[in-house]
């Protein structure tokens, strides 16, 4: 019996994700994002003022890399996405904390250069996680990524 248990609490542990990010704190973080990105919702509702720098982040995650429409990507990220690869908030938690390394890997090109070059040093997945919450819902229809961006 005792053993049936531990089996069945490890099988449990191990169903978990190891490093599920926290909304609340990656929502504080992005004020430090905000600076170059902005947060704008499908029909034109400003979630988060922010920059116009960097892309609109709305739907980022579940999104196909390097996509939204009327933004000026650099050639290696504009590569990644020609593989058709879409984002995750994994891969958006690697991405932000060394977005060259990130590029680098992806495409293997130890040339490949990124316009964006802060680093997330702490909190990536928290980050994420806030990124993941303003997207569609599920079961909506998300932005069309070929639709101008409001910013």
């Amino acid at each position: 019996m005792k053993i049936s248990l531990y089996a069945t609490l490890a099988a449990l542990a191990l169903a978990t994700p190891a490093l599920a990010g926290d909304v609340e704190a990656g929502a504080k973080e992005f004020s430090k994002c905000k600076a170059c990105h902005s947060i704008i919702g499908a029909a034109g509702e400003e979630i988060v003022k922010g920059g116009k720098i960097g892309p609109n982040l709305y739907g980022v995650v579940g999104r196909p890399v390097a996509t939204v429409a009327d933004f000026k990507y650099g050639d290696s990220i504009l590569a990644v996405g020609a593989t058709g690869m879409v984002w995750d908030e994994a891969e958006l938690a690697v991405y932000m904390t060394d977005p060259v390394k990130w590029l680098k890997d992806k495409t293997g090109d130890k040339k490949a250069k990124s316009l964006m070059t802060h680093k997330q040093a702490k909190k990536q997945e928290d980050v994420a996680a806030y990124l993941a919450s303003v997207a569609p819902a599920a079961d909506a229809p998300a932005a069309d990524p070929a639709a101008p961006v409001t910013n």
